[in-house]
């Protein structure tokens, strides 16, 4: 017997915060040393971002700039790349991502953090202009769900 699908969900805009995604590091990604070449991590932390971002915003986006990025390990061939994404802030059209790269061991998982980064998106709309986005929201705390209101 096929069991049933499960129904279709939507998962609005401004609900989805955090990504993550794992690649692997093969080696035509690396360069002569066996390390991820830079550009490489970049191009994997700006997709990751802009996942991030298009499921946040449920808009099309586009990057606007990256800023500071640290690289912190070298990467080897053969070693996973787990990248994680938080959407910290938010702006009228943007979107500010920060994007943790993390080396990992794939048989002793052994994993470090490789490389930090952050990357500003802006949503567009159908004609390629800016368009608004989700306003972040403060993450709930049990202490305030907790709470009592107010007589």
């Amino acid at each position: 017997m096929t069991p049933e699908p499960s129904p279709k969900q939507r998962i609005e805009a401004g609900r989805i915060t955090e990504v993550s995604l794992i690649e692997m590091v093969f080696p035509e990604q690396t360069n002569h040393y066996g390390t991820l070449f830079g550009g490489q991590a970049l191009a994997l932390m700006d997709k990751a971002a802009f996942i991030g971002a298009s499921r946040y915003a449920r808009r099309t986006v586009v990057t606007a700039s990256s800023e500071r990025v640290d690289f912190h390990v070298p990467v080897r061939q053969g070693q996973l790349v787990e990248l994680e994404t938080r959407i910290v802030a938010t702006g009228r059209t943007s979107m500010t991502v920060e994007v943790d790269l993390y080396a990992e061991d794939l048989l002793t998982g052994d994993r470090q953090l490789g490389t930090r980064g952050r990357f500003v998106l802006v949503a567009l709309d159908a004609h390629g202009k800016p368009t608004s986005v989700p306003p972040l929201q403060p993450p709930a705390t049990p202490e305030l769900e907790d709470a009592a209101p107010a007589p």
